[in-house]
């Protein structure tokens, strides 16, 4: 089993996503877990290239202060959506013989969902604990509109199992 933060960068990570304070929360309790019970806690952070403001060497790229990785844990970098597409995070996991995947982050329409998917189309168990992902508003849905949708109809029993925090925790030990 493994534990995949995904984008949880400091541009993105603030409070105009939907339920904030609990997202912070429950990542940084489930982060606390992992390493509690030695799985590895492996990070995606998203580049959008040169010009924008979500590109490496920049602050705004760097990982979110609450969930700072440690000094031994793995950082992927992506370009694309999915953080399997080209980043040796596939090959990494291949290698380790891992199949239990833990995804936590941002955001949940776009990263969080085709990370997801593409997990599941590998042959990943994904497993996605409860407001340990979050989104903000877009123009056809509420931030709590996608969440709910992702979250209670679309990946859970197709692509994930989307589950408590504390069923998460049960499942770490």
């Amino acid at each position: 089993m493994i534990l995949l933060v995904v984008d949880t960068q400091k541009l993105i990570t603030n409070e105009k996503l939907y339920k904030f304070n609990m997202f912070v929360s429950n990542v940084e309790k489930i982060i606390h877990e992992a390493r509690t019970n030695n799985i590895e806690v492996i990070y995606v952070r998203h580049d959008d290239g040169i010009g924008s403001e979500l590109t490496k060497g920049t602050d705004g790229f760097e990982i979110y202060e609450k969930f700072q990785p440690m000094s031994e844990e793995k950082i992927f970098n992506k370009e694309v959506n999915s953080a399997f597409k080209g980043t040796g995070l596939l090959e990494y996991l291949i290698d380790k013989g891992e199949k239990d995947i833990i995804v936590v982050g941002l955001q949940t329409d776009y990263c969080i969902d085709a990370t997801i998917k593409c997990g599941f189309e590998h042959g990943f168990n994904i497993i996605v604990p409860a407001y340990a992902n979050t989104t903000v508003n877009n123009k056809f849905m509420s931030s709590e509109q996608s969440y709910k949708y992702y979250n209670e109809f679309m990946w859970n029993c197709r692509y994930a199992e989307c589950i408590s925090v504390d069923e998460t925790f049960k499942r770490m030990k």
